[in-house]
């Protein structure tokens, strides 16, 4: 079947919803075993203290921090680890130098938390209407009617920023106004303050009100449309938790990606029980001691690139036909995350829980949308959202794991269109091709 053809499917016969299809991963006991025995190793360091168990210990850690990174505790990719290693160095190099993703700039601008915290978004405005014929991008999404003007305002994921949102970018680009901004302590927006100042610990609802004054800033007025993945879906529900009136009468549409509205404390990242277990029991005390050393865990990543780039493909895709610059694409944003704020945000994660919020967005379009395979959130956590919001889109990606933009994006802003011509924004959406590869054998033009 081609991707992004939608099929109704008999095991959840639901209105709205798109069944892509189904497969189960199963997973080698002994490589979660191996990195249950690595954390372990890692919390025993901490408890010695010394800088020559840390020495010993950070290029493994540095390894299973990749993990948290990509927002998950586990998995190991080490056959990665012995071959061909000089030539995936200066295949990095190169992709580096020339990969043509996360170059996409708009209008700067800056919004302040409550605490002070500096947030940076970017703004792409629409193309202004010189009565010229649409562009052929603008035909192939939304046909020969201009859209309604309305903001869509784009929410990135733990350990990513902005970026990673490139494809679906370069295919509203000046279609429809978009807002994309970085969570406080990534990408290009400053430490959180009440974080590093006051030592307050990272919150979820933080993040909703982090949101909240992006809108004020970028977008005060207007319709509004919420896209969020992963972590920027739980700042949309923290949104609307601390401000339902804004849901209520500014929010028009609203898309969860790779998401979760709780229990996320009982995932088990494809692991066996025993391993689960084993690596919660030592995580909390592993992260402090992992903060407080951030330099030298730094210096332990980049000694083991290798299997940090293993790791990170095992928990962002699931596909074997990803294109390398893409992989390499989401390694690089993640591995730009200091391991002080891997170790920040982690905590919040077990405390969120906003399934309550959801019914702010009982009464708008809503698509809800996950890999089958993601190993971070799994989509039966999406499966939930939509339970709570009956009326919602539910979209499930067979071959794709927790980076679903980026390794189907054609699936996701094929969807993110009809989103906003369900919502009124645009009218007659069509299907997205050209913006929306991640094929080892086509590139974005």
């Amino acid at each position: 079947m081609p991707a992004g053809t939608a099929v109704t499917h008999a095991p959840r016969a639901r209105p709205g919803e798109h069944l892509y299809g189904e497969e189960e991963r199963y997973v080698n006991e002994s490589r979660a075993d191996a990195v249950a025995d690595v954390v372990a190793a890692a919390a025993a360091a901490s408890a010695e203290g010394t800088a020559g168990s840390w020495r010993r210990a950070t290029g493994v850690v540095g390894a299973a921090i990749g993990v948290l990174a990509a927002g998950a505790a586990a998995g190991v990719a080490v056959e990665r680890m012995t071959v061909g290693r000089s030539m995936r160095r200066k295949a990095r190099l190169a992709l580096d130098a020339a990969g043509p993703y996360g170059t996409l700039r708009g209008t700067p601008g800056k919004a302040y938390a409550d605490d002070g915290t500096e947030l940076y978004y970017e703004v792409d405005e629409v193309e202004p209407d010189t009565g010229a014929a649409p562009s052929p991008r603008r035909l192939r999404l939304f046909g020969r009617k201009a859209p309604a003007p309305v903001t869509v305002v784009f929410c990135h994921g733990y350990c990513l920023n902005q970026d990673s949102w490139h494809f679906q970018r370069a295919a509203l680009r000046g279609v429809v106004r978009t807002v994309h901004w970085d969570q406080r302590s990534h990408g290009r927006s400053g430490r959180g303050v009440a974080q590093n100042r006051d030592g307050e610990p990272l919150t979820i609802d933080q993040l909703g009100r982090d949101l909240k004054a992006v809108v004020d800033a970028a977008a005060p007025d207007g319709p509004i449309v919420l896209v969020g993945h992963s972590m920027g879906g739980m700042t949309m529900m923290a949104l609307a938790a601390q401000y339902p009136e804004l849901i209520r009468d500014r929010v028009v549409a609203a898309a969860f990606v790779g998401t979760s509205s709780g229990r996320l404390g009982e995932v088990n990242f494809g692991l066996p029980v025993a391993g689960v277990n084993a690596i919660r029991r030592v995580l909390p005390g592993v992260l402090k001691a992992l903060g407080q050393q951030a330099e030298l865990v730094e210096r332990g990543r980049r000694a083991t690139a290798d299997l940090f780039a293993g790791i990170i493909k095992r928990y962002s895709f699931a596909g074997r036909d990803v294109d390398p610059a893409v992989e390499r694409f989401a390694e690089r944003m993640i591995e730009s995350t200091p391991i002080d704020v891997v170790a920040e945000f982690y905590p919040a994660f077990t405390d969120h829980d906003k399934t309550g919020a959801l019914a702010c967005f009982r009464d708008i379009p809503v698509l809800v949308l996950a890999g089958v395979q993601d190993l971070v959130t799994p989509s039966a956590h999406s499966e939930a959202i939509a339970d709570r919001l009956p009326d919602a889109e539910l979209v499930l990606v067979p071959d794709a794991g927790h980076l679903v933009m980026l390794e189907h994006p054609e699936v996701v802003t094929d969807r993110l269109a009809d989103l906003l011509t369900r919502a009124g924004a645009v009218p007659a959406g069509t299907t997205v091709s050209a913006y929306g590869t991640s094929s080892s054998t086509v590139r974005p033009r």
